[in-house]
């Protein structure tokens, strides 16, 4: 297999073997990016053949989080068992196992594998703790030449990393082909790593773990632990108990028990014995999440910790950790975590005893398990969701902290680590001159950190100089990204769309239009694309009782939204995260929206107490009429009814291919990207194509069809019967009303033709009314205060 077929193709067919709770989610993220899949597993003996895995299919479409990213999906999956169907592993373009984590039967089913797999497939195994090599090395030469372990962290679809783990005799053409398919395809985070045991991120993150749960002997609590390990530190918010009940308790003892009798030459592998306080709960059967008790339980609504000593339940307990909230406001995780290593307080100690033990460990590590501190570093960031990794942290608390710490632990550092020093590195990473990324590698010293062209940034497209922002305000800038290409940035706390981020978008358009470009990208960094409008802002305004300027703003993100319909040249939105309100009306009138696959997009203003109003609930009903087969009721009747219900019921789409299928974004302008890295890059490309085939903006609806009074009847009495079953409150029933009232064209006797600057008006009106209503602002004030929206 030439290297140049390796780029070019793509799998198209794959079989997972063995359909446990790793492999049915293997399976179904496969069939995500569009794979067809066969789901092999040992056949049912009481029952049909494939009753079992059918069973444990079914099991893994109920879970939450999805691990599917619309419904669809589950038809791409086939099932079968390996009595019968071992034969139709022939088809199959990569092959991944799953099975149970035993040497003798994974080596058995390879030899199997070998008799029926195309001579051109990829062979892997999922393996988490067993060596690589051994389970095929009863094979052939040619078949462990397209052999390597490919292990997926759970759950697949959420959890970035991808460990490739290629055996001494695996082709560089497979690995090559395996690296690129995960990363584009699957959107993985893919780290090559030695086969050794565990491999990087569960041999490095499960030490930490372990260290973690084994401070309940310091005299820890379970909740103090947990908000020294969750996301003041950077990390989940499981933190380290609820991360362990969601994994399983039997699984964390299975992998630390494995760990400890693997790594015997490992000074520190007492750190992987299990503790009592584990064994205990295993012993028990209370195994976490999947029974319902572990390190916590739920009991009559109140969630309780386990007290170790007693092993009883027991209310939650205050905190000893001293004052952190100073710490805590500090929106810099760097600088959270050198205050946090200073801390003179029981927090402070934690922090150093814990974190200078994990630092040294990942060093010692190097050589054994990887040679380079960044691929340890992205293991555990993308493995185990942390945003900053081991070596990250010592560049954060300094070196010459760490090193302190360590001498008075008496905790050796290694030699490479020390030479590092002594050549006057003080760092693992550094940013360069010319704007690069540089880190540290034992032996060699500082090389520039390997980037793909096709994963970009907002801010790497900055020069150092930042010459290339052509405009600015206080929340938002226009920066040219090159290629003609502008790219609008929202630097609003949470990414919020105030009074000046719309602002930004109308001159944008207009430097854009004007200049010598060829169109705009509408993207930023954030977690998020934006979590909607600025409530704060809009409660402030409307509290002062200044109405004119809230109308001033309504209108002008009614005209922003347009004006991204409407532009001269094409403008693309790249999405990511929640996507909400105002943030959704953007897109949905974009020349393009390329939008990752964790996209969770909805309009969602009606828990807020209002409707969209920044032209959604037009190009709702625009969408509507224009599905419509004529101009009777009973035609766009069922479109309507389902825009009516996504919207009444602010309901959020799971991924941005579900935001196709909700309606929200339009299958003709919408692109995937399954990997989110690359979102900006696939948006510049769509604005240069659409730009190179003559882009023309859309004319203007001037004729679009609605239901008039009929299908607001119909509405109104679905709003009813939503509020009859509890679904939904008495208010929202009011305004679930008001949005059939826009969605339907109003006071309108019968189905007509208007313009859609009549139902943006129509929009600006109902929206402005609703602001006056106690209710609405209560539903406000509970978002602002609470983060949490009010049944009223």
């Amino acid at each position: 297999m030439a290297a140049s077929e390796v780029r070019i193709t793509n799998f198209r067919k794959a079989a997972v073997l063995g359909a446990g709770v790793m492999g049915a989610q293997i399976a179904a993220h496969l069939a995500n990016a569009g794979v067809q899949v066969l789901l092999l597993d040992l056949a049912d003996k009481k029952s049909y053949p494939n009753a079992a895995v059918d069973k444990a299919l079914g099991r893994m479409l109920k879970m939450k989080p999805s691990p599917i990213v619309h419904s669809g999906v589950r038809h791409l999956i086939t099932t079968g068992n390996f009595d019968d169907d071992l034969e139709k592993l022939k088809e199959a373009d990569w092959i991944i196992e799953a099975v149970i984590e035993k040497l003798d039967v994974k080596q058995q089913l390879m030899g199997k594998v070998e008799k029926v797999a195309s001579p051109k497939a990829v062979i892997s195994t999922n393996t988490s703790g067993l060596p690589v090599h051994q389970i095929a090395s009863k094979c052939s030469a040619g078949f462990r030449k397209r052999f390597l372990g490919t292990h997926f962290f759970n759950p697949p679809r959420y959890l970035k990393l991808l460990e490739l783990i290629p055996t001494p005799e695996t082709s560089d053409a497979v690995i090559e082909k395996v690296e690129r398919f995960g990363r584009i395809q699957l959107g993985k985070g893919i780290v090559l790593a030695k086969d050794t045991p565990n491999f990087i991120a569960n041999r490095v993150g499960t030490y930490a773990m372990m260290l973690s749960i084994k401070a309940l002997e310091d005299d820890y609590t379970i909740e103090e632990i947990d908000a020294l390990t969750g996301p003041l530190t950077g990390r989940p918010k499981s933190a380290t108990f609820r991360t362990a009940d969601v994994v399983g308790l039997d699984t964390l003892s299975y992998v630390s028990q494995n760990l400890w009798e693997a790594v015997t030459n490992d000074p520190d592998r007492d750190v992987f014995k299990i503790p009592s306080v584990l064994e205990n709960l295993v012993g028990k059967g209370h195994t976490g999440s999947k029974t319902g008790k572990g390190f916590y339980v739920k009991e009559k609504g109140e969630i309780k910790s386990l007290n170790p000593e007693t092993m009883e339940y027991e209310p939650r307990k205050r905190l000893n950790l001293g004052d952190l909230d100073q710490i805590k406001k500090n929106n810099s995780l760097r600088k959270r975590w050198k205050l946090l290593f200073e801390e003179d307080s029981r927090a402070g100690s934690f922090i150093r005893q814990q974190t200078t033990r994990s630092i040294a460990y990942a060093m010692n590590r190097i050589p054994e398990i990887s040679d380079i501190p960044l691929d340890i570093d992205r293991a555990i960031e993308w493995g185990f969701g942390w945003k900053m990794g081991p070596f990250a942290i010592c560049d954060a608390i300094g070196a010459e902290a760490f090193i302190g710490q360590a001498e008075k632990m008496e905790i050796k550092t290694p030699e490479w680590f020390n030479e590092m020093l002594k050549s006057g590195a003080s760092s693992f990473y550094k940013l360069e001159d010319d704007g690069s990324f540089s880190h540290y590698v034992p032996g060699k010293g500082y090389e520039t950190a390997h980037t793909h062209a096709d994963e970009i940034s907002v801010a790497s497209l900055k020069t150092s100089d930042g010459r290339n922002e052509i405009w600015n305000n206080k929340e938002a800038a226009l920066l040219d990204s090159g290629d003609g290409i502008l790219i609008y940035e929202f630097r609003s706390k949470a990414n919020t769309l105030g009074f000046n981020v719309i602002n930004g978008i109308l001159e944008a358009i207009k430097i854009t239009e004007r200049g010598d470009y060829r169109g705009m990208v509408i993207a930023n960094d954030g977690d998020n694309f934006s979590v909607g409008a600025n409530l704060g802002e809009l409660a402030y305004t409307a509290e002062k009782g200044d109405f004119d300027k809230i109308e001033q703003a309504v209108a002008n993100f009614q005209k922003a939204a347009l004006a991204i319909r409407y532009a001269e040249k094409p403008v693309v939105v790249a999405t990511q995260g929640k996507v909400l309100g105002g943030g959704c009306e953007l897109a949905m009138g974009a020349a393009g929206v390329v939008a990752a696959t964790e996209t969770y997009m909805g309009l969602v203003e009606l828990g807020a107490g209002l409707i969209p109003a920044g032209s959604g609930t037009m190009t709702l009903a625009a969408r509507a009429g224009e599905a419509a087969a004529n101009q009777h009721a009973s035609q766009i009747q069922p479109f309507l009814q389902k825009a009516f219900e996504t919207v009444a019921m602010a309901k959020v789409a799971i991924s941005g291919q579900e935001a196709v299928d909700m309606g929200y974004l339009s299958p003709e302008r919408t692109i995937i990207a399954m990997n989110a890295d690359r979102r900006i890059y696939m948006a510049r490309e769509l604005v240069l194509r659409l730009s190179n085939f003559g882009y023309m903006a859309p004319p203007p609806r001037t004729n679009i069809f609605v239901a008039g009074s009929p299908g607001l009847a119909v509405l109104k009495n679905a709003a009813w019967q939503m509020q009859q079953a509890g679904w939904i409150s008495a208010y929202d029933a009011f305004l679930a009303g008001k949005l059939a009232y826009v969605l339907c064209g109003g006071d309108l006797s019968g189905p007509s033709r208007v313009h859609e600057d009549y139902l943006i008006e129509l929009e600006r009106e109902v929206f402005l009314s609703l602001l006056g209503e106690e209710k609405t602002k209560a539903r406000i004030h509970s978002i602002l205060t609470t983060n949490k929206p009010l049944r009223n």
